[in-house]
């Protein structure tokens, strides 16, 4: 994976959801994808996408209060982690959830600026910007489209 720094456009969930499918393209077991920004910014609805994409056919949520959601898949098992109630790094720690890095699947956190440093090195970052009501601007780094 290359340092570039990469943006997309998204004017509607659907949009958010097609990225999503187009993103999952580009993930092998072993990935780590760090979502960060606010409220109602399509990070789970960016997760629906690349789950749909990976071959499941489960119904995708955010998993704010179980902090965990696994959801099987063609190639791997999608690890869906949701920090937003987590009080930083050692709240994440005590969850187990960095177990999720070598557990052979794909990993995708939402809110993970709340647990910087339990972010493994290496993972994708990306940044979602809410630029209108329906608009968003994700911003890629460490993966090249």
């Amino acid at each position: 994976m290359s340092s570039c720094r990469t943006e997309y456009v998204s004017s509607s969930p659907l949009d958010t959801e097609d990225f999503g499918r187009r993103l999952a393209s580009y993930l092998k077991p072993g990935t780590v994808i760090a979502l960060s920004g606010g409220l109602g910014a399509g990070k789970t609805c960016l997760v629906k996408g690349i789950a749909s994409a990976l071959g499941s056919s489960e119904n995708i949520t955010s998993p704010t209060y179980t902090i965990i959601n696994e959801y099987q898949c063609d190639i791997c098992p999608l690890f869906h982690i949701d920090a937003y109630r987590l009080n930083g790094d050692e709240d994440f720690d005590s969850t187990g959830a960095g177990d999720c890095f070598s557990a052979g699947g794909i990993t995708i956190i939402e809110w993970s600026e709340r647990i910087p440093t339990s972010v493994p090195p290496g993972a994708i970052g990306i940044e979602i910007e809410i630029s209108g009501p329906q608009s968003r601007i994700f911003r890629l780094r460490g993966l090249s489209l």
